[in-house]
């Protein structure tokens, strides 16, 4: 899915008549981070996502070698957690007990149920002698802890012992989920990740109170989980030839090509990885693409497709994927995804498989003889309705293995099977329609929650041709207006993987714009603040630092606009989205410092002669912004 969009949105930025709906920028100089020191006792939380009500006191908790932590054998993991990561920080051997009296972080669940906190709600007390953290549920708990220990020192997320003591601020969080749903999605057919770098994303997300972890696992250019009943589905279509450079460039495979990039998740590797997820109250929802987005498994079964023919694996070519539609006319289709869909349901104990559903080819069908006779037999009139026929019986195969279908809001067309949820990407419609057929609905549209989008300029990250800044998600509110909330789970964001080839660059593109729909989905409306959130994200791009996890500082880096005088001449002017900052340009070619011309507001004339404009940005004598340096032919639109 992902690449099409993308393609269609691509253009010239700095043009007068695009400048409105893209506002990018360029940029090439590296970000400092600046590190900060152990947290005072009365200096306000940075908690993301921001809690439902928080009130901080007066004093500290120290944590000491006499600290307990008491919790249940039903609270193991929870306390297993937070025990863990104090033990590394402060050299202490921190005991885990039912009960102890003195100095304790206190772990328990509510004996009658707190309606106000919900399933995955908490209230954590802190006061000078000791830490409670109540919840209904163990997830409560968690969510509890995570909150905690973001309120240690950032220092702490290197897990290495700190030699100055360890205080957190005395305080009352009372804290619950707005959404249910609560999701990020990693592609990893583009571009195959190891199991390790999915742990280490999921542990970020769970810091964040995600508890929704989409892993899309096929699409055209790779399938990369493995099925026992069709082993060729990863002797063959999880390996393609090696590619570098920009997706959708690339030759296509030439004969006889040798297939050496890729790889896939053993059956163990899957379990693994669901384990992981489940100590950490995170939900894995697996997507196979079908009946578009299906080059892969056609690959390896040829026999699936309408044609019938053998064909290469796609290498993000820019010819596109070809063939890569399941032929709706032949029975050996739902035969295959009866055993695949039964295979799934078997290794992912989550509620939904998701089928995918998008961007189905129909020409495919439209030249097939099994299809046309298919919807001569059904009386279908169209293709629409044949690809309705299609997601209805693998409904039906889905619900067969005791799970719900989920998938991109194409499902809906010619109508949805009984329980069927609906992944609203093409803006708010898919969830307005949905809702209007009594299903549910995730949002994931494009405009806030696709995060391979660039975040800043397109001559820096070049990821595709859409453009969202930070400020942008945070923007965000997932009900539309239309629609009764209880029809909306929740929603996500999406990190389709055509330009990110790394799991470093996987992370730059997830954070800081995770947080921002962390906040979304968890918070209530009434406590988000853009330039108070903006405060909180600087604070955790420092924890971000400590914990090894790559992030884009793209909020520092100087924007520009373009706009024409009352004589026709083009102008400029530069903001960016942190707000304290100082911006310093050139117009000779020198790239910028502290001592170049300051920006003081307002219109900035191209003065004759002058070929290009940087600019950056600096707080307190230290530069914080990359360089943004544009060539001024692109600013007259010539």
């Amino acid at each position: 899915m992902g690449i099409r969009l993308l393609l269609k949105k691509t253009g010239c930025p700095y043009t007068l008549k695009r400048d409105v709906m893209f506002k990018k920028i360029a940029a090439i100089v590296l970000f400092s981070i600046v590190a900060a020191g152990s947290v005072s006792a009365q200096q306000a939380p940075s908690l993301i996502p921001q809690p439902v009500q928080q009130v901080v006191g007066k004093g500290a908790f120290t944590i000491s070698m006499d600290v307990v932590i008491v919790a249940g054998t039903n609270l193991a993991t929870e306390a297993g957690f937070l025990k863990e990561l104090l033990d590394q920080v402060t050299g202490y051997k921190i005991p885990v007990k039912p009960s102890a009296t003195g100095k304790t972080i206190r772990l328990s669940l509510n004996t009658a149920s707190d309606k106000t906190i919900g399933n995955e709600g908490y209230k954590l007390t802190i006061n000078t002698n000791n830490i409670a953290i109540v919840a209904n549920t163990p997830a409560g708990i968690f969510y509890g802890v995570q909150s905690l220990l973001q309120l240690l020192p950032p220092e702490t997320e290197k897990r290495e012992r700190i030699k100055t003591a360890l205080q957190l601020p005395v305080i009352a969080v009372t804290d619950y989920p707005r959404f249910g749903w609560r999701g990020l999605m990693l592609d990893v057919s583009r571009h195959f990740f190891p199991l390790s770098f999915v742990k280490k994303y999921i542990d970020q997300m769970a810091k964040y109170k995600y508890n929704v972890f989409h892993w899309h696992l096929t699409d055209d250019p790779g399938w990369r989980v493995a099925i026992k009943s069709y082993p060729r589905l990863t002797e063959i279509a999880a390996w393609r030839p090696l590619r570098v450079g920009r997706w959708g460039s690339f030759p296509p495979p030439a004969k006889d090509e040798r297939n050496n990039d890729g790889g896939f998740y053993s059956a163990a590797e899957i379990a693994e990885a669901i384990r992981y997820a489940k100590e950490r109250h995170v939900t894995i929802v697996p997507e196979v693409d079908m009946p578009g987005h299906s080059a892969a498994i056609i690959t390896a079964y040829p026999e699936l497709s309408c044609s019938g023919k053998p064909r290469q694996m796609y290498s993000g070519s820019n010819d596109g994927a070809g063939e890569n539609v399941l032929c709706a006319g032949k029975e050996r289709t739902f035969e295959v995804l009866d055993t695949l869909i039964g295979d799934l349901a078997a290794m992912f104990p989550g509620e939904y498989i998701h089928i995918g559903g998008d961007e189905v080819d129909k020409s495919f069908w439209k030249r097939c003889e099994l299809c046309q006779k298919r919807m001569k037999e059904e009386g279908l009139k169209n293709e629409e309705e044949l690809q309705s026929y299609f997601i209805k019986r693998v409904t039906k195969l889905v619900n067969k293995h005791g799970k719900k279908v989920i998938g991109w809001d194409e499902i809906l067309e010619g109508g949805l099977a009984p329980g069927a949820a609906v992944m609203s990407w093409r803006g708010y419609e898919g969830a307005i329609a949905a809702a209007g057929a009594q299903h549910k609905a995730v949002m994931t549209p494009t405009s806030f929650c696709y995060l391979d989008y660039m975040q800043t300029d397109m001559h820096i990250e070049q990821t595709g041709g859409a453009y969202l800044t930070l400020t942008r998600t945070y923007e965000y509110e997932p009900v539309p207006a239309e629609v009764d909330e209880q029809y909306i789970l929740g929603g996500q964001g999406n990190l389709w993987t055509e330009f990110i080839s790394s799991p470093g660059r996987a992370e730059y593109m997830t954070w800081p714009r995770a947080f921002a729909l962390s906040e979304i989905y968890w918070s209530p409306k009434k406590v988000r603040s853009t330039a108070e959130f903006l405060s909180r994200v600087e604070k955790h791009f420092v924890r971000l630092y400590y914990a090894g996890v790559n992030y884009a500082p793209a909020v520092y880096d100087p924007q520009i606009h373009v706009k024409k005088d009352a004589a026709g001449k083009p102008t400029i002017s530069f903001t960016t989205e942190v707000k304290d900052l100082e911006i310093y340009y050139t117009f000779d070619g020198v790239i910028p410092d502290q001592y170049a011309t300051r920006y003081t507001g307002g219109p900035v004339m191209l003065p004759p002669g002058a070929s290009d404009v940087k600019a950056v940005t600096y707080r307190n004598g230290r530069q914080m912004g990359r360089v943004l340096s544009i060539n001024l032919n692109e600013i007259q639109g010539k």
